[in-house]
């Protein structure tokens, strides 16, 4: 949860939505103006059911696929493996993502009795404590100019990235809670003030060459829906969690790198989403050049989601 939550469809044969789960809160004003709402009356509308969901805690790096996930005001977290909790860095605090390094997509990550492992093509596993010591030093993180803040892994950790990225020194560094967060509406100006992240089919009948889901990091797939359905997702009820749609998520030139190679495409599939999937003129300061694919979503109200839950939209 893209970070909101994320929101996509599944297999073109029975139609998916990809709930792009990037930001996510629930603001008390948001809670009550819904409970009025439904309180006016509201029905439930079944329109699929989450057939997986995916934490990404090392911001651009492998995603863990989990059965049950907490749904918490910064996205999806089971036991110590919260996405997008960890990042990494330039010197300067500048965020990195795989659009600048795309071989980032090639680490893989696991949590295991209080620890990070990290493991990647040619070289040996690297676990460091979830815990960072508190007498590691703070750093502060921009992506967009919008700052947060993020503990310093240490040195073996930006040794291990460096090497493996064979490229400018780089740091890894970890969130840790009540530090301060990026706000999405810096960037994605159709989010809420409150909306906040720590660090972030129908389409494959119409490429020559298959692409993954993976490819769009999506947080919870949903099966049972047409393609791009989720356009009309507004409210969304999973289990005990009420999501907020935003908007639809703007697609970069990080759909372009390849999660099995590490290798960026040219062309797709950006080229093809951008023949057909366009935003509405008021959203245009927001999308720019991007297609839309997929959903960002808040949270209204956290809770648990599992793989196999009814999806319902709120129609009032």
């Amino acid at each position: 949860m893209a970070g909101p939550a994320g929101l996509f469809p599944r297999a073109p044969q029975t139609g998916f939505a990809w709930l792009c789960a990037l930001a996510a809160v629930g603001a008390a004003a948001l809670g009550v103006a819904a409970w009025r709402r439904r309180r006016a009356g509201g029905e439930l509308v079944r329109v699929g059911t989450v057939s997986e969901l995916l934490i990404y805690p090392v911001k651009s790096c492998r995603g863990v696929s989990v059965q049950q996930a907490e749904v918490t005001r910064l996205g999806l977290r089971r036991g110590d493996l919260r996405d997008r909790c960890w990042t990494v860095i330039k010197q300067d605090g500048r965020m990195l993502s795989a659009k600048q390094e795309p071989r980032l997509v090639l680490v893989s990550v696991t949590c295991e009795s209080g620890y990070l492992n990290l493991s990647a093509p040619g070289m040996n596993t690297l676990s460091i404590p979830v815990e960072v010591p508190r007498t590691n030093s703070i750093c502060n993180c921009r992506r967009f100019g919008i700052h947060a803040e993020g503990r310093d892994c240490g040195d073996e950790a930006a040794q291990w990235i460096t090497t493996f990225l064979n490229s400018e020194p780089y740091r890894l560094v970890h969130y840790e809670k009540d530090m301060k967060t990026r706000k999405p509406v810096g960037f994605l100006p159709l989010f809420q003030p409150t909306d906040e992240v720590a660090y972030a089919e129908d389409l494959n009948a119409r490429l020559e060459e298959k692409i993954k889901i993976t490819s769009f990091r999506p947080n919870v797939v949903v099966t049972g829906c047409a393609p791009y359905e989720e356009d009309t997702w507004v409210e969304l009820l999973i289990g005990q969690v009420k999501l907020q749609g935003r908007m639809s998520c703007p697609r970069c030139i990080f759909t372009k790198v390849d999660p099995d190679t590490g290798i960026m495409d040219k062309k797709e599939p950006l080229k093809t989403l951008k023949s057909y999937r366009k935003c509405g003129p008021s959203e245009q300061h927001a999308f720019k050049n991007d297609p839309p694919f997929g959903w960002l979503y808040g949270v209204d109200k956290t809770g648990i989601i599992q793989v196999g839950d009814p999806v319902h939209k709120i129609i009032y």
